[in-house]
């Protein structure tokens, strides 16, 4: 796997906005911002070569991605980027720090999407955020684990039921499985 490392600088709030975006372009440099974790988003930029030479590998998609930020390193992984509709080049990107089992080798399977909750029409919230930063690989989050916003209620006793859980994948033990299945099918 490709290893990726962007240089960056943090925007002032005063080089934020659709004309602040523009002049940094014009510089052949790209708006981003960084964002999870406990952290408060953290508007940065780009140079515009770096960008265009890392995206040209197809892995920088799906790669942790460092980034240095005024001596700072982010691990993180690419959410979206935004490209000119004419000249197809990065306009902004936005990216999502990793949690300590994904920076580890480990895949965050999702195994509870819905819950019940007990909440006023007023009070209910568009989504439940799970923060994993702090998850290590073998790790499990619980409802009991799951931060709720105020004036929400679960509605069911079994708190210890698994939202997410950050593991291994054993393809190499799937891969043996089914040579061994195939070969006792040929001996019969």
């Amino acid at each position: 796997m490709a290893n990726f490392v962007l240089n960056a600088q943090a925007r002032a709030e005063d080089k934020q906005g659709k004309g602040a975006s523009r002049r940094l372009r014009r510089e052949a440099l790209i708006p981003a911002i960084i964002y999870g974790g406990h952290a408060e988003p953290e508007s940065i930029t780009l140079e515009l070569r770096e960008v265009v030479k890392a995206i040209e590998d197809q892995a920088f998609f799906s790669s942790i991605i460092n980034i240095n930020v005024n001596g700072n390193t982010e691990e993180v992984v690419i959410k979206a980027l935004q490209r000119h509709p004419a000249k197809n080049t990065p306009m902004h990107a936005d990216f999502q720090q990793t949690s300590k089992g994904v920076k580890a080798g480990g895949v965050v399977d999702v195994q509870l999407t819905d819950i019940e909750v007990s909440v006023l029409p007023r009070n209910l919230p568009a989504a439940i955020d799970v923060d994993l930063k702090d998850v290590d690989v073998n790790g499990v989050v619980r409802l009991a684990d799951v931060k709720l916003p105020e004036g929400v209620n679960l509605t069911t006793d079994n708190l210890e039921q698994a939202v997410v859980t950050i593991a291994y994948v054993k393809e190499a033990a799937t891969d043996d499985a089914a040579e061994e299945s195939s070969d006792n099918a040929s001996e019969e």
